[in-house]
Protein backbone atom coordinates (compact mmCIF):
# COMPACT_ATOMS: atom_id res chain seq x y z
CA UNK A 1 0.00 0.00 0.00
CA UNK A 2 1.24 3.55 -0.65
CA UNK A 3 2.02 5.94 1.96
CA UNK A 4 0.96 9.31 1.86
CA UNK A 5 2.20 11.46 -1.09
CA UNK A 6 5.22 14.23 -0.08
CA UNK A 7 3.47 17.74 -0.23
CA UNK A 8 5.29 20.10 -2.28
CA UNK A 9 5.35 24.10 -2.57
CA UNK A 10 6.89 25.63 -5.51
CA UNK A 11 8.63 28.73 -5.76
CA UNK A 12 9.72 30.22 -9.14
CA UNK A 13 9.53 33.70 -10.51
CA UNK A 14 9.08 32.49 -13.85
CA UNK A 15 5.23 31.16 -14.69
CA UNK A 16 6.49 28.87 -18.01
CA UNK A 17 9.49 27.10 -15.97
CA UNK A 18 6.51 27.10 -12.70
CA UNK A 19 4.16 25.71 -14.52
CA UNK A 20 6.66 22.97 -16.49
CA UNK A 21 7.94 21.98 -12.66
CA UNK A 22 4.19 21.65 -11.17
CA UNK A 23 3.11 19.15 -14.39
CA UNK A 24 6.42 17.20 -13.93
CA UNK A 25 5.82 16.72 -10.57
CA UNK A 26 2.34 15.55 -11.47
CA UNK A 27 3.28 12.46 -13.35
CA UNK A 28 4.77 11.26 -9.94
CA UNK A 29 2.17 8.99 -7.99
CA UNK A 30 4.29 9.81 -4.93
CA UNK A 31 4.63 13.66 -5.15
CA UNK A 32 1.75 16.26 -4.77
CA UNK A 33 2.09 20.06 -5.66
CA UNK A 34 -0.35 21.65 -2.98
CA UNK A 35 0.98 25.15 -3.63
CA UNK A 36 2.88 27.93 -5.84
CA UNK A 37 4.19 31.74 -5.18
CA UNK A 38 6.00 33.34 -7.74
CA UNK A 39 7.56 35.74 -5.18
CA UNK A 40 10.05 35.43 -2.71
CA UNK A 41 8.10 37.52 0.30
CA UNK A 42 5.12 35.25 -0.37
CA UNK A 43 7.08 31.73 0.39
CA UNK A 44 6.53 31.41 4.30
CA UNK A 45 2.69 32.60 4.25
CA UNK A 46 1.74 29.83 1.47
CA UNK A 47 3.59 27.13 3.45
CA UNK A 48 1.78 28.27 6.42
CA UNK A 49 -1.64 27.85 4.58
CA UNK A 50 -0.81 24.78 2.56
CA UNK A 51 1.99 23.41 5.12
CA UNK A 52 4.34 21.54 2.60
CA UNK A 53 6.62 18.72 3.40
CA UNK A 54 9.36 20.67 1.08
CA UNK A 55 9.12 23.89 -0.40
CA UNK A 56 11.27 24.03 -3.88
CA UNK A 57 12.39 27.44 -4.43
CA UNK A 58 14.40 29.08 -6.98
CA UNK A 59 16.98 31.64 -5.80
CA UNK A 60 16.68 34.93 -7.86
CA UNK A 61 13.13 36.08 -6.79
CA UNK A 62 11.31 39.48 -7.23
CA UNK A 63 10.59 40.16 -3.23
CA UNK A 64 12.96 38.43 -1.43
CA UNK A 65 15.89 36.30 -2.52
CA UNK A 66 15.32 32.55 -2.06
CA UNK A 67 18.57 32.00 0.07
CA UNK A 68 16.37 34.61 2.70
CA UNK A 69 13.48 32.92 1.77
CA UNK A 70 14.81 29.65 2.58
CA UNK A 71 15.99 30.77 6.10
CA UNK A 72 12.73 32.30 6.92
CA UNK A 73 10.81 29.32 6.02
CA UNK A 74 13.57 27.41 8.17
CA UNK A 75 12.58 29.41 11.02
CA UNK A 76 8.63 30.01 10.57
CA UNK A 77 8.52 26.19 9.94
CA UNK A 78 11.03 23.51 10.96
CA UNK A 79 9.41 20.93 9.77
CA UNK A 80 9.47 21.91 6.49
CA UNK A 81 12.64 20.92 4.02
CA UNK A 82 14.10 23.42 1.83
CA UNK A 83 15.31 22.36 -1.84
CA UNK A 84 17.16 24.51 -3.84
CA UNK A 85 16.36 24.04 -7.92
CA UNK A 86 18.55 27.11 -9.48
CA UNK A 87 19.99 27.70 -12.90
CA UNK A 88 23.03 29.49 -11.33
CA UNK A 89 25.63 27.41 -10.63
CA UNK A 90 27.75 29.46 -8.53
CA UNK A 91 29.57 27.84 -4.83
CA UNK A 92 28.43 30.86 -3.04
CA UNK A 93 25.02 30.06 -3.62
CA UNK A 94 25.54 27.02 -2.33
CA UNK A 95 27.02 27.47 0.83
CA UNK A 96 24.77 30.47 1.72
CA UNK A 97 22.11 27.87 0.97
CA UNK A 98 23.67 25.28 3.27
CA UNK A 99 23.89 28.14 6.22
CA UNK A 100 20.27 29.28 5.79
CA UNK A 101 19.22 25.51 6.21
CA UNK A 102 18.44 24.26 2.93
CA UNK A 103 18.66 20.48 2.59
CA UNK A 104 19.33 20.31 -1.11
CA UNK A 105 20.84 22.15 -3.93
CA UNK A 106 20.11 21.42 -7.42
CA UNK A 107 20.54 23.11 -11.64
CA UNK A 108 17.87 23.51 -13.31
CA UNK A 109 19.16 22.21 -16.15
CA UNK A 110 19.72 18.71 -14.62
CA UNK A 111 17.57 16.00 -16.03
CA UNK A 112 13.91 16.06 -14.57
CA UNK A 113 13.74 12.72 -12.97
CA UNK A 114 16.24 14.06 -10.78
CA UNK A 115 14.37 16.68 -9.92
CA UNK A 116 11.69 14.08 -8.18
CA UNK A 117 14.49 12.20 -7.11
CA UNK A 118 15.91 14.85 -4.80
CA UNK A 119 12.54 16.10 -3.74
CA UNK A 120 12.05 12.23 -2.26
CA UNK A 121 15.59 12.29 -0.84
CA UNK A 122 14.98 15.68 0.73
CA UNK A 123 11.34 14.42 2.30
CA UNK A 124 13.34 11.51 3.73
CA UNK A 125 16.07 14.01 5.99
CA UNK A 126 18.87 13.36 3.59
CA UNK A 127 21.18 16.21 2.14
CA UNK A 128 21.12 16.79 -1.53
CA UNK A 129 24.30 18.37 -3.42
CA UNK A 130 24.97 18.27 -7.31
CA UNK A 131 28.56 16.61 -6.59
CA UNK A 132 30.45 18.99 -9.14
CA UNK A 133 29.16 21.89 -7.76
CA UNK A 134 30.43 20.11 -4.28
CA UNK A 135 33.36 20.11 -5.38
CA UNK A 136 33.54 23.47 -6.77
CA UNK A 137 32.53 24.77 -3.43
CA UNK A 138 35.11 23.14 -1.19
CA UNK A 139 37.98 24.60 -3.91
CA UNK A 140 36.60 28.09 -3.52
CA UNK A 141 36.57 27.91 0.46
CA UNK A 142 34.87 30.71 2.16
CA UNK A 143 33.62 34.19 0.84
CA UNK A 144 36.09 36.25 1.89
CA UNK A 145 34.27 39.64 1.53
CA UNK A 146 33.27 41.35 4.37
CA UNK A 147 29.56 42.35 4.98
CA UNK A 148 30.13 46.05 3.60
CA UNK A 149 31.79 44.99 0.91
CA UNK A 150 29.66 43.19 -0.05
CA UNK A 151 27.24 45.42 0.31
CA UNK A 152 29.64 48.28 -1.91
CA UNK A 153 30.35 45.58 -4.42
CA UNK A 154 26.63 44.76 -5.32
CA UNK A 155 25.88 48.61 -5.63
CA UNK A 156 28.86 49.19 -7.98
CA UNK A 157 27.57 46.49 -10.83
CA UNK A 158 24.93 48.62 -11.20
CA UNK A 159 27.57 51.08 -12.46
CA UNK A 160 26.61 53.18 -9.89
CA UNK A 161 29.03 56.14 -8.83
CA UNK A 162 31.83 55.98 -5.68
CA UNK A 163 29.47 59.32 -4.86
CA UNK A 164 26.18 57.74 -5.45
CA UNK A 165 27.31 54.55 -3.89
CA UNK A 166 28.31 56.64 -0.56
CA UNK A 167 24.94 58.44 -0.33
CA UNK A 168 22.96 55.39 -0.59
CA UNK A 169 25.03 53.50 2.39
CA UNK A 170 25.82 56.51 4.11
CA UNK A 171 29.34 56.44 4.48
CA UNK A 172 32.26 59.00 3.48
CA UNK A 173 33.29 58.42 -0.05
CA UNK A 174 36.73 58.04 1.17
CA UNK A 175 35.03 54.76 3.11
CA UNK A 176 33.75 53.46 -0.15
CA UNK A 177 37.31 53.85 -1.89
CA UNK A 178 38.86 52.29 1.14
CA UNK A 179 35.95 49.21 0.91
CA UNK A 180 36.54 49.11 -2.70
CA UNK A 181 40.14 48.75 -2.60
CA UNK A 182 40.21 45.92 -0.06
CA UNK A 183 37.34 44.09 -1.69
CA UNK A 184 39.50 44.15 -5.00
CA UNK A 185 42.59 43.08 -3.65
CA UNK A 186 40.84 40.19 -1.77
CA UNK A 187 39.08 38.73 -5.32
CA UNK A 188 42.24 39.56 -7.29
CA UNK A 189 40.75 41.87 -9.53
CA UNK A 190 42.26 44.86 -11.72
CA UNK A 191 39.55 47.15 -10.83
CA UNK A 192 35.91 47.52 -9.31
CA UNK A 193 34.10 46.19 -12.34
CA UNK A 194 36.02 43.35 -12.43
CA UNK A 195 35.98 42.60 -8.67
CA UNK A 196 32.14 42.77 -8.95
CA UNK A 197 31.42 40.51 -11.75
CA UNK A 198 34.40 37.93 -10.14
CA UNK A 199 32.35 38.04 -6.60
CA UNK A 200 28.72 37.32 -8.65
CA UNK A 201 29.92 34.61 -10.49
CA UNK A 202 31.10 33.34 -7.11
CA UNK A 203 27.73 33.56 -5.44
CA UNK A 204 29.65 35.80 -2.96
CA UNK A 205 27.08 38.71 -3.55
CA UNK A 206 23.36 38.81 -2.77
CA UNK A 207 21.13 37.48 -5.53
CA UNK A 208 19.12 40.09 -7.72
CA UNK A 209 16.02 40.16 -6.37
Amino acid sequence: MRGPSIRVLLAEDQAMVRGAMAALLAMEDDIEVVGHVSTGDAVVGEARRVLPDVAVLDIEMPGMDGLTAAAELRSAMPACRVLIVTTFGRPGYLRRAMEAGATGFVLKDAPASELADAIRRVAAGRRVVDPSLALDALAEGQNPLSEREREVLALATEQATVAEIAATMSLSEGTVRNHLSAAIQKVGARNRAEAARIARDKGWLEPAG
